[in-house]
């Protein structure tokens, strides 16, 4: 009989960071349409696909559309589209250097780092390089 296998876990942590470090920055661009319309189906387009959920329905060639009926755009012109494999992210997170009451993030000033430690606990990282 046949099994199917993962990769090890290491394996897989590993490939999701590589991508995680190569995400890219990404905007809708939803052809015209209303971020709010976008999500609400047309009663002649859910109508339609009904009927060509089928098995035995035929794409008669037609163009595909977008999945979501928008495009992930790069956020930056320079960049190529990003694949369905790529992760992307809307917007960029939050910096935990600065306090920023509204989010919710005290800040690092004046927190006690190791300055032997390369974690997160290590002062390069908790004192964001103003130096200790």
């Amino acid at each position: 009989t046949c099994w199917m296998r993962l990769p090890p876990f290491r394996v897989i942590g590993d490939i999701l960071k590589d991508r995680f470090d190569g995400a890219s920055r990404v905007m809708a661009n939803n052809g015209g349409n209303s971020a709010r319309n976008s999500n609400r189906p047309k009663q002649d387009k859910l109508s339609n696909s009904i009927s060509s959920n089928s098995i035995h329905s035929k794409r008669e060639n037609k163009p595909r559309k977008y999945k979501y009926g928008f495009q992930l755009k790069p956020y930056n012109s320079d960049q190529k589209p990003p694949s369905s494999r790529d992760l992307v992210y809307w917007e960029p997170s939050p910096g935990f250097c600065e306090r920023n009451t509204k989010l919710g993030i005290p800040g690092t000033h004046g927190r006690q780092c190791n300055d032997t430690s390369m974690g997160v606990d290590g002062c390069d990282l908790m004192c964001c390089g103003r130096g200790y």
